[in-house]
């Protein structure tokens, strides 16, 4: 997980391995570290850490077609990307115990303001789509509670799901998304990702750095069949 640093000088003397401490700043829209130590550095070489299995699951593209997977959607009954075809699709994972505002918090306050600017869109084929990887914790009724913060009365085209802990390890490395356990909580990076109207990948966001304008206008361009950019 990457974390905002706002005093760069902090990292004067920081080596690639090393082992630090930091102390976490969190407040309601922002989170960062600060008093970075170093506690030791690593005698062996750095090695890849990638799982070996994820790298042979290769990873997809921009044009290429994402694999019709189940998820378990708030109302309780299964889903599949499939069901949305027809419309542009743009869908983001989070976990609702997540304690940074960066992180999934701003997924879904992004995606929030994205329903509101597509709402005012003539185009009317479009649906979000928000991810859980935490399935044993986030139940339908957890989501559906947790959902009423950000979307309101607003359910038009905007579903919350969870993904089994199986499929989520087919389609997590074919994404390049990240999820690992940290004792009682989640490690993770962000990954947003428009599919067109049908089922191809038509773009990805990576981090959290995009805006909700452009997601709407990547949905825009995904419903109408414009080639992406």
């Amino acid at each position: 997980m990457d974390f905002p640093l706002q005093n760069t000088n902090e990292l004067r003397g920081i080596l690639l391995g090393d082992e630090i401490s930091f102390t976490l700043v969190v407040n309601e829209n922002d989170d960062w570290i600060q008093n970075i130590r170093r506690l030791s550095h690593p005698t062996e070489p750095m090695t890849n850490t990638r799982s070996p299995d994820h790298s042979l699951i290769p990873e997809l593209k921009q044009g290429d077609r994402l694999p019709d997977y189940e998820l378990l959607g708030e109302d309780g009954k299964h889903i599949h990307f499939s069901d949305f075809h027809g419309s542009a699709l743009a869908f983001t994972f989070f976990f609702t115990r997540c304690p940074l505002p960066d992180y999934c918090p701003r997924m879904n306050k992004n995606l929030s303001v994205t329903q509101q600017l597509l709402a005012t869109n003539p185009i009317t084929n479009w649906q979000l789509l928000s991810i859980s990887f935490d399935p044993d914790f986030d139940q339908p009724e957890m989501l559906r509670n947790y959902a009423s913060f950000y979307r309101g009365n607003r359910v038009d085209r905007w579903m919350f799901a969870s993904v089994d802990t199986n499929v989520l390890a087919e389609i997590a490395p074919r994404l390049d998304l990240t999820v690992m356990h940290e004792g009682a909580s989640l490690s993770h990076n962000l990954r947003t990702v428009v599919l067109d109207t049908n089922g191809i990948i038509f773009r990805q966001f990576d981090g959290n750095d995009w805006t909700p304008q452009q997601l709407a206008d990547a949905m825009t361009q995904a419903a109408q069949g414009t080639p992406p950019q």
